[in-house]
């Protein structure tokens, strides 16, 4: 079972509190970053946390620290793949197609949304 999402998918939060309520779902954003080993996806401008940098000089002199925001990663049964189409988030499915590139016979998976069977 591949992941069903990668980076640079366009996504949707399904759950969780509502915009009204500072949550993000509803939101859409672009996948950063897959971190396969605990199943979460950091999306961009979804789930700001405020990280308190500790104020030091770095090695230019130039002073860093104090407050910054971060995405920081949801798991990946929160979001869910736009679909192209409808715009709205989707099931991904794979279709499994024989592709003959360089006169070889490859077998490829395409992932397709469930609701309009677009590609993604």
């Amino acid at each position: 079972m591949g992941m069903k999402i990668k980076k640079g998918d366009l996504v949707e939060v399904i759950s969780g509190p509502s915009q009204e309520r500072g949550g993000y779902k509803g939101k859409q954003g672009k996948v950063i970053e897959v971190i396969t080993e605990t199943d979460r996806v950091i999306v961009e401008g979804v789930n700001f946390v405020t990280k308190h940098v500790r104020v030091g000089q770095s090695d230019r002199g130039t002073r860093e620290g104090g407050i910054e925001t971060v995405e920081a990663p949801i798991h990946i049964s929160n979001v869910a793949i736009v679909d192209p189409e409808t715009k709205k988030p989707t099931r991904v499915g794979f279709r499994v197609e024989e592709v003959e590139k360089d006169g070889k016979k490859k077998t490829v998976r395409v992932r397709y949304a469930k609701t309009s069977g677009k590609d993604l």
